[in-house]
């Protein structure tokens, strides 16, 4: 019971830290002069992804054993996977319970607002012409990067470990792409929120701001890691074996942040905030502990990492062919879960 218990308390105090800590990404995109896409795909992204990418670190480099350096192996496949499935599926969930409300709030016959992104009808397409070119670019970056991960795991030869120098080089060459990009429309209208540090302050103090992204950041990072170890703990009780639990489980949890960060900006009505930071993030998962993962191991993948990369490459497949067709909808959106649920099935069959 006390497993369950913290599980919750730990989901609680991720969903309250990550509110304030987009809180604070906005206005740290503000003091930065860089553009709203970029809070989402670069700052929010990279603060959120940053104590996993640690973790993957400390795992490639201080196991002691091959199977110990394969837990940031499986870290850097299950987050890609999670993000492309899981995250965007929630996502699209919370945009078809926005219009629900939107729609039970609104007297039938009343005008709706104009403008919003929150609530979408449910044929309407997330975003206009540009913001879906815009989405789509990042998945075509990911896309091939993620492709040339996958077939690295698949052969072995002498240089391989070098590569993982350029997995870093691709993700700086994008992040000084997403900071000195186009952002002349990246404003969605909505004003800054009082900073949760100084609520009376209408401009608040740059270390007000820097303060309160760093201290939201490690109570996100120490609630994951005991989220995972819960359920960890959890999975056996259920009758799931550690592999299971490891492989379908934990990836969901450790990219908790990012979808409660989305899930955040989507009640807040910044559909395209939310939709930049799983993107961003999907980036920095194909490249920083790809990187790593290379340097430090054999980087040999089995059965079920290889699976979880077609499924992760199916899924990217669908979500682009929406964006370039300009029908990315909530509903087909949040269909994007589904790909998770074939992945789970997948594996049970593949462990049996």
């Amino acid at each position: 019971m006390l497993h369950f218990v913290l599980l919750i308390v730990c989901a609680v105090a991720i969903y309250l830290s990550c509110e304030w800590f987009v809180n604070a990404v906005e206005w740290l995109g503000e003091r930065l002069n860089v553009g709203r896409m970029a809070v989402g795909t670069i700052l929010a992204a990279f603060g959120t992804a940053l104590p996993e990418s640690v973790v993957t670190l400390v795992a490639v480099t201080t196991g002691a054993t091959p199977e110990a350096k394969n837990i940031g192996v499986g870290a850097a496949m299950g987050g890609p996977l999670a993000l492309a499935t899981v995250a965007y599926g929630v996502t699209g969930a919370m945009l078809l319970l926005q219009r629900r409300r939107r729609r039970t709030a609104v007297p039938a016959g009343a005008p709706g607002e104009p403008g919003s992104d929150a609530s979408p009808g449910p044929d309407a397409s997330l975003g206009s012409e540009r913001d879906l070119r815009r989405l789509a670019k990042d998945q075509t970056w990911f896309l091939p990067v993620f492709l040339v991960k996958v077939a690295l795991g698949l052969v072995a030869f002498a240089f391989k470990p070098v590569l993982g120098l350029a997995f870093f080089a691709v993700y700086a060459v994008y992040f000084w792409r997403e900071i000195r990009g186009d952002h002349e429309d990246d404003d969605e209208g909505v004003e800054l929120e009082p900073l949760k540090f100084q609520p009376r302050a209408a401009s608040p103090a740059t270390w007000a701001v820097v303060a309160q992204t760093l201290a939201t950041l490690v109570v996100i990072f120490f609630a994951s890691q005991l989220f995972v170890h819960q359920l960890d703990a959890i999975g056996p009780m259920l009758g799931l074996s550690a592999t299971v639990t490891a492989l379908l489980l934990s990836p969901v949890a450790t990219e908790l942040p990012e979808i409660m960060n989305a899930v955040i900006w989507v009640r807040q009505g910044k559909t395209k905030l939310a939709l930049a930071n799983i993107s961003g993030a999907m980036m920095i998962q194909a490249t920083v502990p790809s990187g790593l993962g290379l340097l430090f191991t054999r980087w040999h993948f089995d059965t079920a990492l290889v699976w979880s990369g077609i499924v992760t490459m199916v899924a990217i497949g669908y979500l682009l062919l929406l964006m370039k067709t300009r029908s990315l909808t909530a509903g087909r959106l949040a269909l994007a879960a589904g790909f998770y649920a074939v992945f789970g099935a997948g594996l049970l069959a593949i462990l049996a």
